[in-house]
């Protein structure tokens, strides 16, 4: 990975998370996508609420093709290699009271976070994705209106760069980070940060 070049000693693990787009075919077991849905459900959130929820698609399911036709046609390109979709989802107000949640998305990109560490660590690829059908998904996925998509993350087993369409196989590599010193600063933002 030449693109990434640690600053301080944070573990490696976190270095070498990437967001891949080749994956092999492969199918992913249910117990594999409980895994990968047992390590975030470990994340922290405000007040231990948990607004994270996950609707989830292995191929060659049932369900595969609903969830494949949630991505942009873009991503279907490659996604339908993966070995599961899995739309991460969060409640947007409190359970018990229905008060809003205003940490609903950071609680549940802590979970992604975890998801993504765990495939990492089971040999898995994953690569989450904005490039949805936004207006299709409430309905296909059964969503009340306190819940709100956040992606559709695609997991498998990694395949070859060479297999994806032309203009994915150069970007088909873990992508720089930003300096620390553009990112960290004691006490306050200097004049001008962007």
């Amino acid at each position: 990975m030449s693109t990434r070049d640690a600053q301080a000693a944070a573990d490696a693990q976190f270095i070498q998370r990437w967001s891949p787009r080749a994956f092999n075919g492969a199918a992913l077991s249910h117990d594999q996508v409980m895994v990968l849905i047992e390590a975030a459900r470990w994340a922290p959130s405000c007040f231990n609420s948990q607004p994270w929820r996950f609707v989830y698609a292995i191929k060659g399911s049932e369900h595969w093709p609903a969830m494949l036709a949630l991505l942009m046609d873009v991503n279907q390109a490659w996604a339908q290699h993966a070995g599961a979709l899995i739309a991460v989802v969060s409640r947007n107000t409190y359970q018990g009271n229905d008060a809003p949640a205003p940490t609903h998305s950071f609680d549940t990109g802590a979970a992604w976070m975890s998801l993504a560490l765990q495939a990492q660590s089971m040999g898995l690829a994953s690569h989450a994705m904005w490039g949805i059908e936004h207006d299709a998904i409430p309905q296909a996925l059964n969503l009340p209106d306190n819940m709100q998509i956040q992606a559709i993350v695609a997991v498998g087993e990694p395949g070859n760069k060479d297999d994806l369409p032309e203009p994915l196989q150069q970007r088909e590599q873990p992508s720089p980070r930003k300096a620390l010193n553009e990112l960290a600063f004691a006490g306050r933002l200097p004049d001008g940060a962007e």
